[in-house]
């Protein structure tokens, strides 16, 4: 297989170059000015060109199940050289290179790659195998043969005779099978037990209830992810199972890095995190990557996945790490909320408590993965609160997101609530409900008749404790009782103090 890939990536250079010579001699230019005007750089762009199509899987593309899969790598791989190309060129100032060569080559060899794959794809795919042989398909199939199942597989052929068991074991492999087994009952016509990421699968059911629903299927490949968790909780009772599994973007990022000799490794990820990642969170690019990839293969985090599902009605009962995937087991808790504008951007409103108990929007940059902000009690449950009144080890929390929380930069669209007159500078945190439902009943209610503040009195105390927190703003409403705006006046300093001096920063 790999000289088989190697022969493509030579033949897909040599057509990129006789594509390039024929762009430059458009341009009229001589031969020799060809070799010591454009030869370092077209290598380097030669190399650029290489290394992405490898890490975009452009040259295994007989492995594809499906043509699309083909065509998405030879588009997303071009147009990222085209971005990286473009790029390069601003930055190393090569002025003599017009954009005729450069968007040309790209886009002819485009053009070609995808008449020259795809004819390749579809004689690959048109070879007939012999009936008798029965070739795996996925590692997941070779485990099952090797667990010594392979005699009743044969027995299995026979219309009737397959058990669910050596269904579920053609799918996933002995441990995923015995974790979850442990939580539904396989046999029981009560389980229902899928391999699917359409929800018409689970709506189209005779039954319209069931104690357990496993699907086989991982989650990065369904398209509509909410609209699948709610039709698994329409056909659940409150207490109902329901099991599935994920690749997550650190268990993703580690595999490609295991992939790939180092160096290329990161390369390959890169690429992968450009297309996957960043491509669906643009407007310019959304369209365009979900039109190309149906949604599949998507890149999740494991707060957004677990997000999604306490926005869907489920709660997380058990995690467990099998063969490169997180599997989860969840309980149905409530009906699905049903979210009208889930945040994705990077821009968020979040809801909080205001003045007189009013539920305000609260303005701020996006520090959480998405559909984060479902996850409070999950994280409260598990996790506790440490030193500060923070979660402990917060999953929720983004690379970028702790950058910016040091230096306050999520808080600056607050100032939009300042001016909307919800906050003021200095008052109690607005809090979420579910931060606000662990104060006392008798601090809640005070609290309510207090404006809340972009600086909290958390900065001038320190407050270490949850009910040291709750001290701290006690005493601060009691002074503010007394005299308000020397209160205000004297906590803006003290806390000014603290975070300028003192290096007091939020985690």
């Amino acid at each position: 297989m790999r000289s088989k890939t190697a022969i493509y990536a030579f033949f897909d250079i040599f057509f990129v170059s006789l594509i390039f010579t024929f762009f430059l001699y458009i341009k009229a230019e001589p031969f020799h000015n060809i070799l010591g005007k454009y030869i370092y750089s077209f290598l380097l762009f030669l190399g650029l060109w290489l290394i992405v199509s490898i890490a975009s899987n452009k040259y295994n593309f007989y492995k594809a199940e499906k043509l699309q899969s083909v065509i998405s790598q030879i588009l997303l791989g071009n147009i990222l050289v085209l971005g990286l190309a473009t790029t390069l060129i601003y930055l190393i100032r090569i002025d003599y290179y017009s954009r005729m060569v450069v968007f040309g080559t790209i886009a002819t060899a485009t053009v070609v790659e995808l008449f020259w794959f795809v004819l390749l794809y579809y004689l690959h795919t048109a070879t007939v195998e012999p009936t008798e042989v029965l070739e795996p398909k996925t590692s997941k199939r070779r485990s099952f043969l090797k667990n010594g199942l392979i005699a009743r597989r044969a027995e299995a052929r026979k219309p009737g005779l397959k058990s669910r068991e050596e269904a579920i074991l053609v799918e996933i492999d002995q441990k995923a099978f015995e974790f979850i087994f442990n939580y539904a009952k396989i046999d029981s016509p009560n389980t229902l037990v899928v391999s699917t990421t359409s929800r018409f699968n689970i709506e189209t059911q005779l039954r319209s209830s069931f104690e357990s629903i496993v699907n086989l299927k991982r989650i990065n490949d369904i398209r509509y992810v909410n609209k699948f968790f709610e039709s698994v909780n329409t056909r659940l009772p409150k207490g109902g199972i329901y099991i599935d599994f994920v690749e997550t973007k650190n268990l993703r990022k580690r595999r490609i890095l295991r992939k790939y000799p180092p160096l290329l490794n990161y390369v390959a990820y890169m690429v992968d995190f450009i297309i996957k990642r960043l491509f669906p969170k643009f407007s310019a690019t959304k369209g365009l990557y979900f039109f190309l990839t149906r949604g599949q293969n998507r890149v999740f985090t494991k707060a957004e996945v677990y997000g999604r599902l306490y926005s869907c009605g489920f709660e997380i009962v058990e995690e467990k790490y099998i063969s490169g995937h997180l599997f989860f087991i969840a309980r149905k808790a409530t009906e699905p909320y049903y979210p009208k504008n889930p945040t994705y951007g990077p821009f968020i409103k979040l809801e909080r408590i205001g003045y007189k108990g009013k539920i305000i929007k609260v303005y701020k940059l996006r520090t959480m993965h998405p559909y984060a902000e479902y996850l409070q009690e999950y994280i409260y449950k598990t996790q506790g609160l440490q030193e500060g009144g923070k979660f402990k080890s917060d999953f929720r929390i983004s690379n970028l997101g702790r950058f910016l929380r040091i230096f306050w930069l999520d808080e600056l669209p607050m100032l939009i609530n300042l001016i909307k007159g919800d906050l003021k500078i200095i008052g109690v945190r607005p809090l979420s409900r579910h931060y606000f439902s662990l104060y006392s009943e008798e601090l809640q209610q005070r609290r309510k008749n207090y404006k809340p503040g972009l600086i909290p009195p958390f900065y001038a105390d320190n407050p270490k404790t949850l009910q040291e927190i709750m001290d701290s703003e006690l005493r601060y409403m009691d002074a503010y009782d007394k005299h308000p705006f020397f209160t205000d006046f004297k906590y803006f300093f003290r806390a000014f103090y603290n975070i300028v001096f003192r290096r007091y920063r939020s985690k």
